[in-house]
């Protein structure tokens, strides 16, 4: 009974986190700018595509994150699709830390995204064999 309210948890945490980049689909990119230089990535520059790809990927993570929501209501149900979830994080995780390091990110960030999502991953796995 508590890993069942620890999956819930877990998804509603990471569900609720993920829906908080909606903001981003819709925050001017002067914002979004001056995160970037905040986080000291230098100057990011507007241009059509940086803005659409930037606002797309905002709405996956939103949406994922409601799916995350909408299924923690009903884990016994969505027990398969929280494995593929759990599967698709712990592979994404990696290739994510390694596109991290290719790309020159900053070790904060290259330490910190992949390996999280490894986690979320694996505690979603263990969690699912209720």
């Amino acid at each position: 009974m508590m890993t069942k309210w620890a999956l819930i948890g877990m998804l509603r945490i990471t569900g609720g986190a993920m829906l908080c980049a909606l903001v981003f689909v819709f925050c001017p990119f002067e914002w979004m700018a001056a995160i970037h230089g905040r986080l000291g990535l230098g100057q990011l520059q507007y241009t059509p595509l940086m803005s659409y790809l930037t606002r797309t990927l905002s709405a996956l993570y939103a949406s994922l994150g409601a799916m995350l929501l909408f299924i923690s209501f009903d884990v016994r149900r969505y027990l398969p699709l929280i494995r593929v979830f759990g599967v698709l994080a712990l592979a994404g995780g990696v290739g994510v830390t390694a596109l991290d390091a290719v790309a020159g990110l900053p070790r904060f960030w290259t330490a910190s995204e992949g390996p999280l999502t490894v986690a979320l991953g694996v505690v979603l796995i263990v969690l699912a064999r209720l």
